[in-house]
């Protein structure tokens, strides 16, 4: 376009001040430049822009409006070569040419140059990379490579990569969208060739591909067993035997379980390619293995042997709560209620009761072994005992002798004697004595430690080192799968119970005082008939059964 721009000059003072008649010609004269027709040009060739300016004599300077950018602008001169830049797409360029005259008048105008891309077409290649030792085996990692595809233009770039395979057998490959293809040789029966068409694209756009033929060799055993990871549970832990990661080639295979050493186990189904089993109960780290034998639907077969490792259930050296059912607030329910998680019933050594391996007899998991007078080992079902021995804290507890009259009148282990207590320190009980034959049989006093030392003196049970329990230890008996009953204790191990009537309560003493300020004038008991715990005046008497460690 051309613009134009009229000159005045302004006589200023005298007339014949405005100077000579050719000066006021010029003056005059309309300014006008001309930046040339709008072209149409192709990215990374040269093109030629002149501009015309009137009156003539006046400097011509180039610059860039917008568009792609363009080196070396601003320039100097009416008539420029100028190399279009590299584009991605399709782009417009605007140049502005401003003139000025010699008068010193300043006009501009715009030309647009239409720049159209000419995209050189990526080249695709592919290579194999890996294994490095050829040919590849089973197992082997295979992978393609198409790092070598170039982009032929100077800042052009590959910007995806699409692999497909044309023909062979299934794959397992890692990814179809990356710059590189990995996949682990197969299981084969025979040679297998496998054609695969690499598609790559560029930042603008255009598109190329290439074919890569590769052969894949046959597998020497064409069964190939796997009886999975070597494994480390626990005791009573359900365990799977899992074969199904095995491979052949034909489209079926059947699955063989046998144990070759170790407790012997009871698989669920040894025929199953996926196979269980509850790990039995140990005492120690226990090694079992067991061999797969999986055969395909040709009569083909291979082994393979997987280690099971058991180890004890870190259940501690104390009995569970005898729980063996779940309740809600008001009744009994199916253990497993996601309202009332985490019960005595699902948790502990009890959830377990039914695969424990037991040495003696009890509800549960509580294992008892009845001992005679002197500390030997007595049928399960004899009446005739003296103390049982907990198979779990390894404690042998003291059995009441049976009823024998009425207090004092009594032996020395009726169950119906009771006791102050008097352990320790004995001013911490108080000016109170047990008094003798008042509450117990003993000529001596009614005091605990008399009767311990009357009980030691006797060697009971095979034993000199009776004493009262803790209150873990006398804790450890009660049997709150009992509550409601009278007693909570197996009364077929802890007979000749007193009647709680005698009393009004069936509490029992433990060794431990309770901290109740300076005087330290109780003991904790717990009640056998509740399970309730007590701070109890060590003046008051209470019933008590001796333990030791064996």
């Amino acid at each position: 376009m051309k613009v134009f721009a009229v000159l005045s000059l302004l006589c200023l003072g005298l007339l014949t001040g405005c100077g000579s008649g050719g000066d006021s010609e010029d003056a005059n004269i309309v300014a006008s430049v001309f930046a040339g027709e709008d072209q149409q040009v192709v990215e990374k060739t040269d093109f030629n822009i002149a501009a015309q300016g009137s009156p003539a004599g006046g400097t011509f300077t180039w610059q860039q409006v917008s568009g792609p950018a363009v080196e070396g602008f601003p320039l100097e001169g009416g008539e420029q070569i100028i190399t279009a830049p590299d584009v991605k797409a399709d782009s417009q360029l605007v140049l502005r040419v401003s003139y000025q005259t010699p008068a010193g008048s300043l006009v501009t105008d715009d030309i647009s140059i239409s720049i159209a891309s000419n995209n050189l077409l990526p080249q695709a290649v592919v290579s194999q990379i890996a294994p490095t030792t050829l040919p590849s085996a089973y197992s082997d990692i295979i992978t393609l490579s198409a790092l070598d595809s170039i982009d032929p233009d100077a800042n052009g770039d590959i910007v995806s990569y699409s692999w497909s395979l044309i023909s062979g057998p299934n794959l397992e490959v890692d990814s179809y969208t990356s710059s590189t293809l990995s996949f682990p040789h197969p299981l084969l029966e025979s040679n297998s060739n496998l054609k695969w068409l690499l598609m790559v694209t560029d930042d603008e756009g255009g598109e190329s591909s290439a074919e890569y033929m590769m052969t894949l060799n046959k597998t020497e055993q064409i069964v190939i067993a796997d009886a999975g990871e070597d494994q480390l549970v626990s005791e009573f832990d359900e365990v799977t035997l899992d074969a199904s990661s095995s491979e052949v080639t034909t489209a079926t295979y059947k699955c063989n379980w046998q144990q070759l050493s170790g407790n012997a186990e009871t698989l669920t189904n040894s025929s199953q390619c996926t196979t269980r089993f509850f790990a039995s109960d140990v005492d120690t780290i226990t090694e079992l293995n067991f061999e797969v034998t999986v055969t395909d639907s040709k009569g083909r077969s291979n082994t393979d042997t997987v280690f099971v490792d058991v180890t004890q259930k870190p259940l501690g050296l104390i009995n569970d709560t005898g729980m063996g059912e779940c309740y809600n607030n008001t009744q009994r329910i199916n253990c497993g209620s996601d309202d009332f998680l985490l019960q005595d019933a699902e948790l502990g050594r009890d959830s377990f009761a039914n695969r424990l391996d037991k040495v003696g007899e009890g509800n549960l998991a509580f294992d008892f072994t009845k001992l005679n007078e002197f500390a030997d080992e007595v049928s399960d079902d004899s009446s005739q005992f003296s103390c049982v021995r907990d198979n779990v804290t390894g404690l042998v507890w003291e059995v009441k002798s049976p009823l024998s009259g009425v207090v004092p009148n009594t032996t020395l282990r009726d169950g119906q004697n009771h006791y102050i207590w008097d352990l320790g320190n004995a001013s911490s009980v108080g000016s109170s004595s047990g008094g003798a034959n008042t509450t117990c049989p003993s000529n001596t006093d009614c005091g605990l430690q008399t009767y311990i030392d009357e009980v030691n003196s006797t060697d009971f049970c095979g034993g000199t080192n009776w004493r009262v329990p803790t209150y873990s230890e006398l804790l450890g008996l009660i049997d709150y799968g009992k509550q409601g009953q009278a007693i909570l204790l197996d009364e077929n191990l802890f007979p000749n119970m007193a009647d709680k009537t005698a009393l009004g309560h069936l509490r029992f003493w433990t060794s431990q005082t309770a901290v109740d300020g300076t005087s330290l004038s109780q003991a904790y008991i717990i009640d056998m008939s509740d399970g309730n715990d007590l701070a109890y005046p060590k003046e008051d008497t209470a019933y008590v059964r001796l333990v030791r460690s064996r």
